[in-house]
């Protein structure tokens, strides 16, 4: 079968976008709220406004910096065994960082995220496949701010023996989050040589790169760790009105990332995050499930890699607050999309709406479109065996394939056997069986596999040392 791929854009209009983002940040520049990474911008020849803070980059100084990324690499947990890929044409899933809000199983109403929350995201996504990055999906208001984000690494990393991802706050607390990466790795040099986690620098659109996330940038990247960079740059609020100029803007925020990343640390490992959205001029809400949006995630796709960039897009999200025909149509179509066009990471699972909050009926439902997409993307095989005119010979008009020996070795590879969260029974069957939606047997299926998944433990001994850090770190972010 011939690989289907996805494309929006001609090699002319990639060519045009790239040739655009390069006068944006030759002529307008970009604006960094980062003493440092102005002097290291400054050093390499870009052209900086000590009264504005705005950087003008020469397209030289952007293609080396390109070249200069490291564009394949794998990401570890706290098993070995179990990696996140890529550069290598793998489809990772990543359950939500974290959520503000939750939706409560049994209410389902919106409540403040708790810590309880995350222990169980972090758990069931350890438990489910096609979850491939475990988030903690809960941001828990009880723990304050400044630690937040190494506490949740102390849990994500003895919940789950998955690679994992938090939000990380600042370049302070960045140290403790690293810290207790070293500690589960076996030390620096094990963590350069295996990464265990990537950091997310989300520029400020339009055109500008924030001073904590640069802070946390710097951090990682000299811990030898991959960085993703993905603006939200969105049509008719914070980009043009046009897809073609977002996604210039966008592309050109991205570049000046990578830019900043490389002079931190040459060669640091980069995912070109597109994950450009439309403003709803009714609403001035932030779309998560338009149409645009999948094409802009196509087209982004297309020039990361023209780069020769792994690439994460926001697809398979909903603007949906129930887990609804419009939630199935969002994710579905711009998943689906997404995955033909090649892209190697996708939008956060387990979101409700756009960040309106996290749930695990959310998370389990985005772990089942991930298995459906997968088999088409797939594919399937033609040649002598699979067009089986031998068997259709034996079988004869007027008969059947159940008991065959083809059928038999053959349908499991060929076929896609739902779990238990999707039905495929009579009206009757679904009718005694409660007439359940799927949403329904989604909440079920979460509840069912937190009372059984038990996740391989963790040492003692390192446990203890995580303690430490977390300790240490509540103590010292706290002034």
């Amino acid at each position: 079968m011939a690989d289907i791929k996805v494309e929006v854009l001609a090699d002319a209009e990639i060519k045009a976008i790239h040739d655009a983002a390069i006068v944006i940040l030759r002529d307008i520049g970009v604006m960094v709220h980062h003493e440092e990474a102005l002097n290291l911008l400054a050093g390499a020849g870009a052209h900086v406004d000590p009264n504005t803070s705005i950087a003008r980059l020469p397209e030289s100084l952007v293609m080396d910096s390109i070249f200069l990324a490291t564009k394949q690499y794998v990401l570890y947990g706290r098993d070995p065994q179990k990696t996140a890929r890529f550069g290598y044409g793998d489809l990772v899933q990543l359950s939500s960082p974290g959520q503000f809000a939750w939706i409560d199983s049994q209410s389902g109403e919106l409540r403040p995220a708790c810590i309880m929350d995350a222990r169980d995201a972090i758990r069931l996504g350890d438990a489910l496949e096609n979850i491939t990055i475990v988030g903690a999906m809960a941001q828990p208001a009880e723990i304050p701010e400044t630690c937040r984000d190494v506490v949740l690494t102390a849990e994500l990393v003895k919940g789950s023996s998955k690679p994992t991802r938090c939000w990380v706050n600042s370049g302070r607390s960045a140290g403790y989050v690293l810290e207790i990466y070293r500690a589960v790795a076996g030390g620096d040099a094990a963590l350069r040589e295996h990464p265990m986690t990537d950091v997310l620098l989300e520029p400020i659109s339009p055109l500008r790169l924030p001073k904590d996330g640069l802070d946390v940038v710097a951090e990682f990247a000299r811990a030898g760790q991959p960085v993703s960079i993905g603006p939200m740059a969105m049509t008719c609020g914070t980009a043009p009105a046009t897809l073609a100029a977002t996604l210039a803007q966008e592309n050109a925020e991205i570049l000046a990332g990578i830019v900043v990343t490389q002079l931190f640390a040459p060669g640091t490992p980069i995912t070109y995050g597109g994950i450009p959205h439309i403003m709803d001029p009714r609403t001035s809400i932030c779309s998560f499930g338009s149409p645009e949006q999948a094409l802009m995630a196509v087209a982004m796709t297309q020039i990361a890699r023209y780069y020769g960039f792994p690439v994460y897009i926001n697809v398979g999200l909903t603007d949906a607050k129930l887990l609804d025909s419009q939630a199935g149509i969002e994710k579905a179509a711009t998943l689906l999309l997404g995955a033909l066009a090649g892209a190697d990471m996708f939008g956060h699972c387990g979101i409700c709406g756009t960040d309106h909050g996290a749930a695990l009926a959310w998370l389990l439902v985005d772990h089942e479109l991930a298995d459906y997409v997968k088999r088409i993307v797939r594919g399937f095989e033609v040649g002598a065996d699979t067009l089986a005119t031998e068997v259709v010979a034996a079988v004869g008009p007027g008969g059947n394939y159940l008991a065959e020996k083809h059928t038999v070795e053959r349908f499991r590879r060929e076929l896609w056997l739902p779990s238990p969260v999707w039905t495929r029974q009579s009206w009757d069957n679904w009718q005694s069986d409660g007439r359940r939606s799927m949403a329904d047997r989604a909440a079920e299926r979460a509840k069912a596999i937190l009372a059984d998944h038990k996740p391989a433990p963790i040492d003692p001994t390192l446990e203890t040392e995580i303690d430490r850090i977390v300790q240490a770190a509540r103590k010292n972010l706290h002034t």
